[in-house]
């Protein structure tokens, strides 16, 4: 069944006023690129390059040129095959955060630094909810060393889900081992080309800063074959202009100038455009993750993505709360929906808690759950003779009831989204008997029952040896540089 229309919040010369500005930004004010290979490759494609302050000017032919060259469509494998991540194609995705600093415990629910047992607990978890389609490593565990983290949790990663999956790379040098792991899952450097099992994400440093790890990721990425993701987080009133359309203009420049180096270092790599501004608070001087603005300003950058012709990310699905409370339905509910109204891809990173305060299984679950939600509605409903059903509606005639009616039974299943345990619907005094549950409350069971029983399939145990090994070459050599 199709989705329903998409959502469009910008008019069509709006989109053209947007993307010029971009481009007058882009030649006039440029963009600073720290990094000096970078710099020549920009300056040998005809930008005008500052060397001393490590400003590129980029022309328009070099920008729509770049745009044209990108690839547009692409899918993500995971070690089981059939588990994919199609990105171009009209599908909605999820993915579970790559990795948060801070962790909500399970069972207290405090806040305290991640270990290396809630990223195989949310790795399990990821592996079994529906709706994630992309498992990330959730928590970035400090008692392992930052020089070497990611290539630990890349291993994690493909040891404990079939599933695509993500964490967050540190630089040029841990990318490397990052892309051997997935050489060895995908069986050769062939056939990770072949069949890419990892995107590379740069960010963009708002306002119009390129930076050097992010940049060195890229190529390598880039080199070997995988698609890129590129999202600067510009916010407004803060590291961008006040107004949400001079936001948009900055964002999709900084995008613009990440697929100008991207095909340049090599044409035709895949881009996931990453439209996720944000607002700054102006009372806290802290990011927003759920604040109207966030829903309004992710649906007008799906348009301009599209106006490319590329899929979309977008941070939707998020929020500031900091529990399962009727301020985080509101704000996750509210923009998610306008998101997959739109027509974006993939949407925010799961299983945040507030403001990249913390990581929680409880908070990837409810994800999971409002996405189900979402998705019904996203996918509308079918008007046809047999869908009006006048025969069943005559048959049945004036104080009858369709319950047992076989054209009931045939599309009741189809029609009506069908609520997990999560939810309630029962009478009052039902609910009360069974505890006076809150939504959280019936999350916590949830989880609790995937964790003790949910196996995800193993990796076969001579990859696993082999990639146990280049994480203790890695460990060996990071640490002593």
């Amino acid at each position: 069944m199709a989705r329903i229309p998409s959502l469009q919040i910008l008019t069509e010369r709006e989109i053209e006023a947007i993307r010029d500005a971009s481009l007058a930004i882009l030649r006039d004010t440029g963009v600073m690129v720290h990094q000096e290979g970078m710099l020549r490759v920009l300056g040998e494609a005809g930008a005008k390059v500052d060397v001393e302050h490590k400003i590129a000017h980029l022309g328009e032919k070099l920008v729509l040129d770049s745009v044209a060259k990108a690839g547009k469509k692409y899918v993500l494998y995971g070690r089981d095959e059939g588990r994919v991540a199609r990105f171009g194609y009209g599908d909605l995705m999820l993915m579970s955060s790559p990795g948060q600093y801070a962790w909500i415990d399970l069972q207290t629910g405090d806040r305290r630094p991640a270990t290396i047992q809630d990223t195989r607990d949310a790795i399990r978890l990821g592996d079994a909810l529906d709706n994630i389609t992309i498992v990330g490593a959730m928590a970035q565990p400090e008692s392992i060393s930052e020089a070497y983290r990611d290539i630990v949790l890349t291993a994690e990663l493909v040891k404990g889900t079939g599933k695509p999956t993500r964490c967050w790379v540190r630089n040029g040098a841990t990318a490397r081992y990052v892309l051997e792991i997935y050489r060895t899952v995908a069986g050769g450097e062939a056939a990770l080309r072949a069949r890419p099992m990892v995107e590379a994400f740069l960010e963009p440093i708002s306002p119009l800063q390129l930076p050097r790890d992010g940049l060195d990721i890229v190529r390598e990425f880039a080199q070997a074959g995988q698609p890129v993701s590129i999202g600067p987080m510009a916010m407004t009133a803060g590291t961008a202009p006040g107004t949400l359309a001079g936001t948009l203009a900055q964002e999709n420049a900084e995008i613009l100038a990440g697929i100008v180096l991207t095909q340049l270092l090599a044409p035709g790599t895949p881009i996931t455009y990453g439209g996720i501004p944000h607002i700054m608070d102006p009372r806290t001087g802290i990011c927003s993750f759920g604040s109207p603005e966030q829903g309004v300003m992710a649906a007008a950058m799906v348009q301009i993505a599209h106006s490319y012709g590329f899929p979309v990310y977008v941070n939707v699905g998020l929020t500031d709360a900091k529990l399962l409370d009727a301020q985080a339905g509101a704000e996750k509910a509210a923009t998610l929906l306008l998101g997959v109204l739109a027509g974006a891809d993939t949407f925010g990173h799961c299983g945040i808690c507030g403001t990249d305060h913390a990581g929680s299984l409880l908070w990837l679950a409810c994800d999971d759950e409002v996405m189900s939600y979402v998705k019904r509605i996203a996918r509308g409903f079918t008007v046809d003779d047999d869908h009006l059903a006048t025969d069943v509606i005559r048959t049945v005639g004036p104080a009858g009831n369709f319950l047992a009616e076989e054209h009931t039974v045939r599309h009741f299943r189809e029609e009506l989204w069908l609520p997990g345990p999560m939810w309630t619907r029962q009478a009052y005094d039902l609910w009360r008997t069974d505890g006076s549950t809150s939504f959280a409350d019936r999350l916590y069971r949830y989880v609790d029952d995937i964790l003790a029983c949910h196996q995800p399939e193993p990796l076969d145990e001579s990859l696993a040896k082999e990639i146990d090994r280049i994480v203790k070459h890695a460990s060996q050599s990071l640490l002593v540089h």
